[in-house]
């Protein structure tokens, strides 16, 4: 295999792109195409992703099949709280590599050391309260000081916005491990590694958390600084 032949699927339980992935597309490197596909399993509501598990991973393995991907990154914490055991599952049925937005967050922040937490999303507080859940499963402390009406109010907010909404939750938590924020309509990369440097604290996204992790599995490493220590450090 050649350095230009990454075919990695890149799943959302909605539609198959979103506005903040150009952002997002600045980090992935020119040996990776990404192969962005939607499920459409919800509506008006996220909540319609309950109950959904082996829907997801039928046609998940479907895709990777047809596709000939080398690996998947399914997307969207929400799919993984309303569907437990949801990547377990995804794991066993596919035969490339996987990884998903809650596992490559908690592997980076595990790598760090990080126990207490500051969460910060696009959700609201019974979405918050779910990912929460999981956290606290996965052995960690969680503040979560901030929750949106919607997310489109989240997704409205610009880098300065992000940074100061940032810096006041974490006022409000007390010290922390580190910062995840998971959700990337709360679009925290322009900013994040401003963040890490002048509120001396790690920040974990879950968008280069899933680069970093699904690329690690295949083996590659793609270094890249000016968003956050992670992707900087690329650490093994």
């Amino acid at each position: 295999m050649t350095s230009a032949q990454l075919n990695i699927g890149f799943v959302s339980p909605g539609p198959a792109t979103w506005p903040h992935y150009d952002g997002f597309m600045k980090l992935v490197p020119d040996f990776v195409k990404f192969d962005f596909q939607g499920l459409g399993l919800f509506g008006q509501s996220l909540y319609e992703i309950v109950g959904k598990k082996q829907n997801v991973v039928r046609r998940v393995g479907e895709l990777a099949d047809e596709k000939k991907w080398h690996a998947v990154i399914l997307i969207g914490a929400p799919t993984e709280v309303m569907n437990p055991g949801l990547f377990a599952e995804l794991q066993a049925a596919l035969q490339v590599p996987v990884t998903t937005a809650l596992t490559a967050s908690v592997h980076a922040l595990r790598h760090y050391g990080a126990q207490r937490l500051l969460l910060l999303t696009p959700f609201e507080t019974r979405l918050n309260g779910m990912i929460e859940e999981y956290l606290t499963d996965a052995g960690f402390s969680v503040a979560a000081p901030k929750s949106f009406a919607n997310i489109g109010e989240a997704g409205r907010l610009g880098p300065a916005a992000v940074y100061n909404l940032t810096k006041q939750a974490l006022a409000e938590a007390g010290p922390v491990d580190a910062i995840y924020f998971q959700g990337a309509v709360l679009d925290p990369l322009p900013v994040l590694e401003r963040i890490e440097r002048d509120l001396k604290v790690t920040a974990i996204a879950s968008n280069p958390a899933m680069l970093w992790e699904i690329l690690s599995q295949l083996g590659r490493r793609a270094s890249v600084q000016g968003f956050g220590k992670l992707l900087a450090d690329w650490p093994s």
